[in-house]
């Protein structure tokens, strides 16, 4: 089979095609249909199909000979703790944790809120609520109080479920001061709130409305699956730097099922009982997909890593992981190894690990640039391989898809589209561009299973958001391109494309080359306003360890290779060294903040951020090198 002809089939005859993906799970009843619409004429699928998501996750597993298998490694760097749960283990503590929120009223189509750090309860927790038929939404542990107020009030939780704290590499986070001052700010106040005592933090109890998590599961009685609709939701994920009110992103559990399924198998080559380590955190999407129900869901046994890629201790970090787990595959972001390349460029910490069962490294939310695919590729010896998607999407767009067919890695592409996406580049009128001219990346409707269906409670901001300015498309967001070959490159965000004197110009293009500097470790391109040209852009870039070049020096070499690959249009002639860059916790660059910063424009510190600390820095850094000017009126 040739990823063309798999690809092919799933556009002509959807309906045949994601009715053969839906045999691979366990339904209690067989969709009546695959695709329909539903009475806001919303797109959907495998209508009246009953399923539980915690089933398959788990009891299928135990009931078909997989319960000795581990479904689950904890390896907390922070607190000095690993742990293991075969999948009868884990089964048993989701039944007896799913117990603890029935006894608190919680029952099918109730939401619950999950405020919690990367340990074992909370996957126990998620789990839980699946298995209730209750509708989970994890909030990042760590987000400021007001993030997580606003949370609550458009979720309307029953219950809020967190720990007594987190540990960020050498200090502890108070997670109850946090949601104290949060339930102050909400007008939605849950029933309750059960809180996870940890060794190193005790969170005093506010008597009627918090209840300890251990003492509760002391007194529970085990609780069974619930029998859903493939159409009910699973959970609501609100999209980063939300200001506001919130854009709830909605997962139902049918098409989630199948399509994570699907993915495991056929995106990333996955086998039941390897080990697939998604180096992520539950809060993300990646999280929610891959570290907890794809791997689960397809049999695999999951790492979840409370450390960091680097200064956990250090960075072998991931390859002691790798080492000691036999993971086949490893998912994370190009941040986590430009993070590792910057502190050990030569990659002396991972020759003292045997990395030898990693089959793939798959690398996603960020775009991700050559020089780093490259490093990797050489680092590791296999292939390596960038692919986009969105927590809209729930799972991947455009990938390599190794478990059809491995294709040529092309660097600086995401790969070509994936089973069910229709992806078309456009320009601004929604005509399709010529192969190699660079638009707006729309995907035809209906999505494929697993996408959002809608917005929590918000069907006219979906419509809004997504498919009113295309018809029959799904708006993205996205700019990018695609070769002669098929092959898909993400130029980043729309708004990232830059006018220069009139020429519009991509700044992920110049990123690229800035990256492939060898004493570059990472790097930013943005467009800041110009009275002469309109916009120009400056680069903004992070020195690899050991590196010792003058700025002027670099300066001048990396306004050579822009001038040389881009072109001189491009007028890029300021670069500036900075010791960070602002980033989400999930990895992601600031650039739009960067801009405003530069622009002298107000801004709120986004949620996101992983340290709010580093604007501050990079605003005395623009203004002691005169970068940056409001914009001409």
């Amino acid at each position: 089979m040739t990823y063309q002809d798999f690809y092919r089939r799933s556009m002509s005859e959807p309906d045949a095609f994601w009715r053969e993906q839906a045999e691979a799970i366990a339904w209690f009843k067989k969709p009546d249909e695959i695709h329909f619409k539903d009475e806001k004429g919303l797109h959907r699928w495998y209508k009246n199909g009953k399923l539980n998501t915690c089933y398959l996750a788990l009891d299928y597993h135990v009931e078909n000979g997989r319960g000795e298998q581990v479904a689950l490694y904890y390896d907390s760097p922070v607190t000095n703790t690993k742990k293991q749960y075969t999948f009868s283990e884990l089964l048993e503590e989701v039944r007896l944790f799913a117990g603890v929120l029935k006894g608190k009223g919680v029952s099918k189509g109730d939401t619950v809120i999950i405020y919690m750090p990367m340990i074992p309860e909370t996957v126990i927790a998620v789990l839980a609520c699946a298995r209730l038929g209750a509708i989970h939404s994890v909030v990042f542990g760590g987000f400021a109080p007001r993030e997580l107020a606003i949370r609550i009030d458009d979720a309307k939780p029953e219950l809020l479920l967190t720990a007594s704290g987190g540990m960020e590499i050498d200090r502890a986070i108070d997670y109850m001061k946090i949601v104290n001052a949060s339930l102050e700010e909400a007008k939605h106040q849950p029933e309750a709130c059960i809180v996870y005592q940890r060794d190193f933090i005790t969170a005093p109890l506010k008597a009627g409305r918090d209840f300890d998590w251990k003492a509760l599961l002391a007194g529970a009685e085990p609780a069974e699956y619930v029998e859903v609709e493939a159409t009910d939701p699973l959970y609501i994920l609100y999209t980063s730097g939300t200001t506001g009110r919130p854009k709830g992103v909605v997962r139902d559990n049918g098409g989630h099922a199948v399509a994570l399924k699907f993915s495991m198998k056929y995106i990333y080559g996955a086998e039941p009982g390897e080990v697939y380590w998604a180096a992520s955190d539950v809060g993300w999407v990646v999280g929610h997909s891959y570290i907890l129900y794809g791997p689960l869901i397809h049999g695999c046994s999951t790492i979840l890593y409370e450390g960091k890629p680097v200064r956990t201790p250090d960075a072998g970090a991931f390859w002691r992981l790798i080492e000691e787990y036999k993971v086949r595959v490893l998912f994370t972001a190009p941040t986590a190894i430009r993070a590792i390349k910057k502190e050990d460029p030569n990659g002396k910490l991972k020759q003292q690990y045997d990395t030898s069962s990693l089959k793939y490294l798959f690398l996603a939310g960020e775009r991700c640039d050559v020089a780093t695919l490259e490093w990797s590729e050489q680092l590791l010896g296999i292939p390596v391989i960038d692919h986009w998607w969105q927590t809209e999407s729930g799972w991947p767009m455009l990938a390599n898809m190794v478990g059809v067919e491995l294709l040529p890695i092309r660097p600086g592409s995401a790969g070509k589209p994936v089973c069910g996406y229709g992806l078309q580049i456009s320009g601004p009128d929604g005509k399709p561009m010529p192969a190699g001219q660079e638009g707006i990346v729309l995907i035809e409707t209906p999505l494929p299973p697993g996408c959002l269906p809608g917005l929590w409670n918000d069907t006219n901001r979906f419509i809004s958001s997504y498919l009113s300015a295309y018809p029959g498309y799904y708006f993205t967001g996205d700019g990018g391109y695609i070769d002669e070959e098929g092959y898909v490159f993400i130029t980043g965000r729309i708004d990232d494309i830059i006018n220069v004197a009139g020429h519009r110009l991509s700044t992920s293009a110049m990123e690229e080359v800035v990256a492939s500097h060898p004493a570059v470790a990472e790097c930013a391109v943005i467009g800041i306003n110009d009275r002469m040209k309109g916009q120009i852009p400056v680069g903004f870039v992070v020195l690899k360890g050991g590196v010792n070049k003058s700025e002027a020096e670099l300066e001048k070499e990396l306004v050579q290779m822009v001038r040389e690959k881009v072109g001189p249009v491009a007028a890029f002639k300021r670069v500036a060294i900075t010791q960070r860059l602002p980033k989400t916790r999930s990895g992601k660059i600031l650039r739009r903040i960067m801009r405003f910063i530069a622009d002298q424009e107000p801004y709120s510190t986004p949620s996101t951020i992983e340290d709010g600390s580093v604007l501050g820095e990079l605003e005395m850094l623009m203004k002691a090198k005169g970068i940056g000017e409001p914009k001409a009126v």
